[in-house]
């Protein structure tokens, strides 16, 4: 039987964590910066963590290998 695919663009967007936990990075940092304030920004560098509920869809349907 040959290789499963994960899907590409979940393999882009979320990788993960030696635990099993989904890794992925927090949007709202790529344009229109100067309305937010440096605290925001600097949160928003931080990679998140995804709730068990969702990381649970994202191991099973879209990263196979995961």
């Amino acid at each position: 039987m040959p290789k499963m695919k994960s899907k590409r663009s979940a393999a882009k967007k979320f990788s993960l964590t030696g635990t099993g936990k989904v890794k992925y990075k927090k949007m709202n940092l790529r344009h229109i910066l100067t309305k937010k304030t440096t605290k925001r920004k600097r949160n928003l560098r931080a990679s998140g963590i995804l709730s068990e509920a969702d990381a649970a869809r994202v191991r099973k349907q879209l990263l196979p290998y995961g």
